[in-house]
């Protein structure tokens, strides 16, 4: 299947009103679930992580998570969590941002090393763009450079990208 025939929509369940009335969640739950499909997602983010040159893979809590790891070893760099607040031991830089329905923060240790490292961030969806941009913020605050964004879906209707620093790809895009 080439990249032009990959369209992920048919095993994106698409839930309303979660986590609140009028938000619909993009649940990547049947791609986990698929093993063929599992293993073309993640070549398919390789494959496009590859043309960024990272050092690292950035991770964001939780779904990130899911892919960073693989990606990391398909593209034989290293890997960082940037996690949700009060989830990493020792001392930490932390960001708060907005969500679509709320406000967050995510934070990375300190005695990480990505002093002069290409960064790519990775995970399942951006929206408006809020925690990327804590992450983008972050990865900057501890030296490193993020050198772009991937994500599973792309919500363009909320132009979360415009928030980043860097560029963006997505495997999937929804208006909202």
């Amino acid at each position: 299947m080439t990249n032009a025939e990959f369209n992920l929509d048919l095993n994106i369940a698409k839930i309303p009103d979660f986590p609140k009335p009028g938000i619909v969640f993009y649940d990547i739950s049947p791609i986990l679930e698929a093993p063929d499909l599992l293993k073309q997602t993640i070549d398919t983010l390789c494959a496009k992580a590859k043309a960024f040159e990272p050092d690292l893979i950035g991770g964001i809590d939780a779904r990130g998570f899911l892919f960073a790891t693989p990606i990391a070893y398909n593209l034989n760099c290293g890997s960082v969590m940037i996690r949700k607040s009060n989830k990493l031991p020792g001392e930490v830089v932390t960001e708060h941002y907005d969500l679509e329905y709320g406000s967050a923060e995510l934070s990375i240790q300190k005695d990480r090393n990505l002093s002069g490292k290409r960064v790519l961030l990775i995970d399942d969806l951006i929206a408006t763009g809020g925690s990327l941009s804590a992450a983008e913020s972050l990865v900057n605050k501890a030296g490193g450079s993020v050198c772009g964004a991937l994500c599973l879906i792309e919500l363009t209707g909320l132009k979360g990208r415009e928030k980043l620093d860097c560029p963006v790809d997505a495997l999937q895009s929804y208006l909202y």
